[in-house]
């Protein structure tokens, strides 16, 4: 049987972004054995999908940890082909310590090079979409999401509901909208009949808390999901409106109406989150976050 590696190592918003991509590899070795290498936050994720046959967890470990080095060197080795989906300095290193087998990527001498100097200014759908076409696929099918369309949180949620993603990096502050914000945007849609939920990390629990001291009416989800719960949840989503972060690219891959709020931070047009047939959510960007209105945000919920 041969023997397929995919690398997507994270973050969150740009492992969602593979969904398709991995589709495309599934469907084109349907009789091969497909590996995942990716890192622990993802593992039990792709565990769940359809489209892998084992999972390997790269721990990343220093280039000086030899001991670290031998055990990822074992995981790349044997492999027939590898898709570098991360495309990073790092990942195209680990083509010679796979043993230099066919590889899509971009390390140096790899048999498939996605060879576009214009790659870095494409967005990731197209990018790796036109990667894989250079290394031979030329069938995308969507990608299947059943499989997380039901992974509901304990706190079940009844009637028409809005997800509010608040959060985002903790070491890139810029890229959330203040909380209040969120909570006076909150109040608007219970009023409209919408039960606003808010979910996150552990760490967006202040967050939370302040956006219901605006909406007491808001369900506080911070810290007690998974991922898998909030992709259960977007699936229901009347909307969902969050700033540039993982979760969102979640809902949007779920096929949720999407509003997402960029800053200077990040571009949307290289990392903006997108639907399962490659549409674009609503996006609202200002340089600085602080200065974009509510009733801007409030006008693009109709």
């Amino acid at each position: 049987m041969q023997r397929i590696l995919v690398i997507r190592l994270g973050a969150l918003g740009d492992f969602v972004l593979s969904f398709g991509p991995f589709a495309a590899i599934r469907a084109h070795h349907r009789r091969a054995h497909v590996a995942l290498l990716t890192t622990a936050p993802f593992a039990d994720l792709a565990a769940r999908s359809p489209w892998f046959d084992s999972v390997l967890v790269d721990e990343r470990p220093s280039w000086r940890d030899l001991p670290g080095m031998l055990r990822l060197r074992a995981l790349l080795r044997g492999h027939d082909y590898v898709y570098d989906l991360q495309t990073s300095g790092r990942s195209g290193l680990y083509f010679y310590l796979a043993g230099r087998p066919p590889w899509s990527g971009i390390a140096r001498g790899c048999s498939h090079p996605h060879a576009n100097p214009g790659r870095d200014a494409m967005h990731t759908w197209e990018r790796q979409r036109e990667q894989l076409t250079m290394a031979g696929l030329s069938h995308f099918p969507a990608a299947e999401l059943g499989w997380l369309a039901h992974h509901e949180p304990r706190s079940a949620v009844a009637g028409p509901f809005a997800l509010l993603i608040p959060g985002a990096a903790p070491h890139r502050p810029a890229k959330r909208w203040p909380a209040e914000h969120f909570g006076e945007l909150a109040a608007m849609l219970a009023g409209q009949g919408f039960q606003p939920v808010v979910v996150g990390t552990a760490r967006d629990a202040p967050l939370g808390a302040m956006i219901r001291d605006f909406c007491p009416a808001a369900l506080d989800l911070t810290g007690q999901t998974t991922i898998a719960h909030v992709a259960a949840l977007a699936h229901r989503a009347a909307l969902a409106i969050g700033n540039d972060t993982g979760p969102m690219h979640l809902a949007a891959a779920m096929g949720c109406r999407c509003i997402v709020l960029f800053s200077g931070e990040s571009d949307p047009a290289l990392t903006a989150p997108r639907g399962p047939d490659g549409s674009w959510p609503t996006v609202l960007r200002e340089p600085n976050l602080a200065d974009l209105p509510v009733a801007r945000v409030a006008a693009a919920l109709s």
